[in-house]
C-alpha cells in the first residue's frame, strides 16, 4: 500500500512528500503510519512505515534522519555518510542522488528545501526553539556550501500545529519579542494571560527575510486534524501515553531514475 502524502508546488520536479498518519501498519494510539523511532512503537512496524514512505517518494533510495534535539545544527550528508547514525541535529542537506532526507514531527514545523538547478536539497525540523535559534538559516547556509544559490532555493512548510491550536503564555511571547519586536505580529489575542502563536507564519517570515524567493505553507493544523495527523499537544491534553510522528522526505533522483 502506498500511503497518501502531500507535495508542494515550489518543489515540483524534486522527489518529496509530507506524510500524515494514514497508510501504515501501526495500531492503537499510534495508528497507522507512525514513523517515530522514539515513539515506543514496535520497531518492525516503524521500519515498515518508513519503508512505505520512502518508496512512495523515491523507490530504492536510502532514507536517513536525525536524533532531533530542538536546536539549529545542520548536517551535510553524502555518499560517505553513515545513513543509520542519526546524529544530534535538526536539519540535513545533500547534493548526493539516491539519498532521502527525513524529518519527523508531531506539531513542529517540517520544512523541505530545494535548489533544483543546482541539485541540492535540505530538510529542517523547526520547533519553536529551533525556529528562533535559526535552524532554517543554518540549512540555507549548508545548502549554499554545496553549490545552491539562495535566490534559487524554494521552501515548503508542511503540516504543523495551527494558530488556532497553539496557545502560549506571555513569557513565551516576550521571549520572541525580545529578539525582535516585530515578532508580535505572529501572536493573536487569546484568553487572559495567553496568546495564539502562528508558528508556520513565523518560519515563513524567517525564510523570506533570509532571501528565499518561493515559500509555500501547507496550512494544515496537526493538533486539530486528528484523523490525518499525529499531535504531541493533542496527546498531552488528553493524557495519552504516547504519540506518533509523521515524516517529511526530500531527495534527489539519480540519473537512471530521472531518465526512466
Amino acid at each position: 500500500m502506498t500511503p497518501p502524502f502531500a507535495t508542494a508546488a515550489p518543489l515540483a520536479g524534486v522527489p518529496h512528500g509530507f506524510f500524515g498518519r494514514q497508510g501504515g501498519v501501526s495500531t492503537g494510539e499510534l495508528a497507522s503510519l507512525n514513523c517515530g523511532l522514539g515513539s515506543g512503537d514496535d520497531p518492525a512496524l516503524i521500519a515498515e512505515n518508513r519503508r512505505r514512505a520512502a518508496d512512495a517518494v523515491l523507490p530504492g533510495a536510502a532514507l536517513t534522519g536525525l536524533y532531533q534535539v530542538h536546536g539549529a545544527r545542520c548536517v551535510i550528508v553524502d555518499a560517505a555518510s553513515d545513513l543509520a547514525a542519526r546524529p544530534e541535529a535538526d536539519s540535513l542537506a545533500t547534493r548526493t542522488p539516491g539519498i532521502l532526507l527525513a524529518i519527523l514531527t508531531a506539531d513542529c514545523v517540517p520544512v523541505l528545501f530545494a535548489d533544483a538547478e543546482a541539485g541540492v536539497v535540505g530538510a529542517a525540523h523547526a520547533g519553536w526553539k529551533g525556529a528562533l535559534a535559526g535552524v532554517t538559516d543554518r540549512t540555507l547556509a549548508a545548502m549554499e556550501s554545496l553549490g545552491a544559490r539562495r535566490d534559487h532555493i524554494a521552501a515548503a512548510i508542511g503540516p504543523c500545529i495551527g494558530r488556532g491550536s497553539y496557545e502560549v503564555d506571555m513569557v513565551f511571547v516576550d521571549r520572541f519579542c525580545a529578539v525582535d519586536a516585530a515578532n508580535e505580529h505572529f501572536f493573536a489575542a487569546g484568553r487572559p494571560g495567553h496568546a495564539m502563536f502562528d508558528i508556520a507564519a513565523y518560519v515563513a517570515a524567517r525564510l523570506a527575510a533570509a532571501g528565499v524567493g518561493r515559500v509555500d505553507i501547507g496550512g494544515q493544523d496537526t493538533c486539530a486534524e486528528e484523523a490525518d495527523y499525529f499531535s504531541y499537544r493533542r496527546a498531552c491534553l488528553r493524557g495519552e501515553g504516547g504519540y506518533g510522528r509523521q515524516i517529511s522526505i526530500i531527495g534527489i533522483a539519480n540519473q537512471a531514475a530521472q531518465d526512466h
